[in-house]
């Protein structure tokens, strides 16, 4: 047996707070001698061990308690996983000692994968625990969402690059990611989209299906014919009496977003190619862009005069105020939304349109070639500008 004092002596931790531990319940002594004072026998150092492991992994106390005194706890197979937890964080640690020893010698590495990303994995496996339902909908299975996050952690140089870029630390980038989660399922928009998106590869909805057949069963066709615009106006107006997000009257309209999808962004083009055949997702948004005629959301107003004329200079007068124009509607968008999108969004949404080769690609064929570095560029003034 080992008294308090000796306990705090052999293990570094004050006698305070090994007596806090026995307040709270997280540590009690083995028994008491007959004037009150605390003895510890072999078992309860071996807890002290494990709460101490804790402790240098940053877990908070409260977490620990439940934890340890859990009917399922097992003390191999922690002991396992905080080894694994320990070697990550030596590994950490040892990383971010040569990046210093890098900087200090003058060398420009900008490597983000020594920071740590545990509390955005954390945030992750927390929401799928609260949201089982959503997750189960929107990924298709807890095993398919299990996989998005080992996918999170090959890229989690890229992200932690990203999170510090937009939102100015890991910390408040998992904060913010935590508020949109929460929005996004409280809305459910992203499922409602993904459920259209089904129901047209999928055959879900059988007026879709079929409309959708006669839609695409001649590609030789000129889609701004009576016969294809009028297949046009049924999908139109199936899609906003039968899908509640396409009914909404807002500055960011979801039904011009899919509809444009159909143009510009490939992966979705490559799913309606292998449903349809080869260049159906181009005819299918032609047809539908006629139909829209000269109806377009009000953002995209303002994103195509701020490309009308690429021969201007993006830090002047007059372009900068259609970027405050596109900034504002924005910002009106993503409050309705309630998506927090970081300090410096327009700061790392220029340097995606500047240097993200996808998305350059996208907003070339949108807009014209160059489009995508005149806009960077706005946005990059415009940033620098209102910092």
């Amino acid at each position: 047996m080992k008294t308090v004092k000796q306990v705090s002596d052999l293990t570094g931790i004050s006698v305070r707070m090994l007596h806090y531990y026995d307040e709270i319940g997280l540590l009690k002594p083995s028994e008491h001698t007959d004037v009150g004072y605390r003895l510890y026998d072999d078992e309860a150092l071996m807890i002290l061990q494990q709460i101490l492991f804790y402790k240098e992994l940053d877990i908070p106390l409260k977490e620990v308690k439940e934890m340890m005194y859990s009917p399922h706890y097992n003390i191999m197979q922690t002991l396992n996983n905080q080894k694994k937890l320990l070697i990550l964080k030596c590994n950490r640690l040892n990383d971010l000692v040569e990046l210093i020893n890098k900087t200090l010698k003058g060398e420009n590495d900008m490597s983000f994968k020594e920071f740590d990303m545990s509390e955005y994995y954390i945030a992750l496996e927390e929401f799928k625990k609260e949201h089982e339902d959503y997750i189960i909908k929107a990924y298709g299975s807890t095993e398919k969402y299990n996989e998005f996050i080992e996918k999170c952690k090959a890229k989690e140089s890229e992200i932690a690059k990203m999170a510090i870029d937009q939102y100015g630390s890991i910390e408040k980038y998992v904060k913010a990611m935590k508020k949109n989660l929460q929005a996004t399922c409280a809305s459910n928009r992203e499922e409602q989209i993904d459920e259209f998106k089904k129901d047209c590869l999928e055959d879900r909805h059988p007026k879709l299906k079929e409309l959708y057949k006669n839609l695409v069963s001649d590609l030789s066709k000129d889609p701004s014919s009576s016969e294809i615009q009028q297949i046009a106006k049924e999908i139109t107006t199936i899609a906003k009496t039968d899908y509640e997000i396409f009914k909404m009257n807002a500055e960011y309209d979801y039904w011009y977003v899919i509809v444009q999808s159909f143009l510009v962004f490939p992966d979705w083009m490559n799913k309606v190619d292998q449903k349809y055949g080869v260049g159906a997702a181009k005819f299918i948004g032609e047809a539908l862009t006629i139909y829209l005629g000269d109806y377009k959301p009000k953002l995209e107003i303002l994103m195509q005069k701020l490309v009308s004329d690429l021969n201007k200079d993006p830090s002047s007068n007059e372009i900068q105020e259609m970027v405050k124009e596109i900034v504002d509607a924005t910002q009106k968008i993503n409050d309705a939304l309630e998506i927090d999108d970081g300090e410096n969004y327009w700061g790392y949404t220029a340097q995606q349109y500047l240097s993200e080769s996808i998305r350059k690609r996208v907003i070339d064929k949108k807009y014209g070639n160059g489009s995508s570095k005149f806009i960077g560029e706005a946005l990059k003034f415009y940033s620098e500008s209102n910092q």
